[in-house]
């Protein structure tokens, strides 16, 4: 599994692409959060608070996560290589971890990248320091369930197809549907009686109460079932070509 892992990461770095994504990512984040006048431009609203960055940043993460995940498998299904895979001493559980965690090291990467938007505030903050610490860890905190549950859900796409576009279309609509659609569902005046019921569907919901620094264990059951279950369905997705070759 480590070797998988490390040329996973490997195969990331080594390509511009992967510093390409994650430039895009921190330089539109910036613009929005620095430059372009809005709701999201934080010296405009007066207050050392990173709201707006926690606010966009799973609609980014929508888009950044599968253009990272969409050539995990696809690539390797386009190329032939995934039948060398297949027939190595690893089990098909330990290859698709090797992928996930290499895809999840990257997006951890990423995230850290952007603590240098908390050390701004912290120096723009008056008096300096004056940030809160703890809604800001437990944003960050829902930030790594939420890249967990959408980098499963974007190497699960991946194993499906030897397309990468049609990899990343479809991780983008499974990502944007369970964000935000249950909730868009439940805010119609027709399902008024479901609504709590559908939002909580949704991963909006429970990502929102992590970011108001309130860790329950619902929420990170949830995050960590929805996690594991689109890893089971890519560990069945792989076997299934395991077979097909055996």
């Amino acid at each position: 599994m480590y070797a998988i892992f490390k040329k996973e990461l490997s195969s990331f770095f080594n390509s511009a692409i992967g510093y390409l994504v994650i430039g895009l990512f921190l330089g539109v984040m910036g613009l929005f959060l620095w430059v372009f006048e809005g709701a999201f431009n934080i010296p405009n609203t007066g207050f050392a608070d990173l709201a707006p960055f926690f606010q966009l940043a799973p609609w980014f993460f929508i888009f950044l996560i599968p253009a990272i995940t969409m050539r995990s498998f696809s690539e390797e299904k386009k190329a032939g290589t995934l039948e060398l895979l297949l027939t190595r001493p690893i089990t098909t559980t330990q290859l698709v971890l090797g992928k996930y965690l290499g895809a999840l090291v990257v997006i951890i990467f990423t995230l850290i990248l952007t603590l240098i938007y908390v050390s701004v505030l912290y120096k723009m903050g008056n008096p300096e320091g004056n940030l809160d610490v703890g809604v800001t860890v437990g944003s960050y905190i829902g930030l790594f369930f939420l890249g967990a549950l959408f980098t499963a859900i974007g190497i699960f796409t991946s194993s499906l197809t030897t397309s990468q576009i049609f990899a990343f279309i479809t991780a983008v609509f499974i990502c944007f549907t369970l964000y935000i659609g249950f909730e868009g569902i439940a805010s119609l005046g027709e399902l008024s009686n479901l609504s709590r019921t559908l939002s909580e569907i949704g991963i909006k919901a429970h990502y929102d109460n992590i970011s108001r620094g309130v860790i329950d264990t619902r929420d990170l059951i949830y995050f960590i079932s929805f996690t594991g279950f689109f890893l089971f369905l890519t560990v069945y997705s792989i076997r299934s070509n395991r077979v097909a070759l055996s």
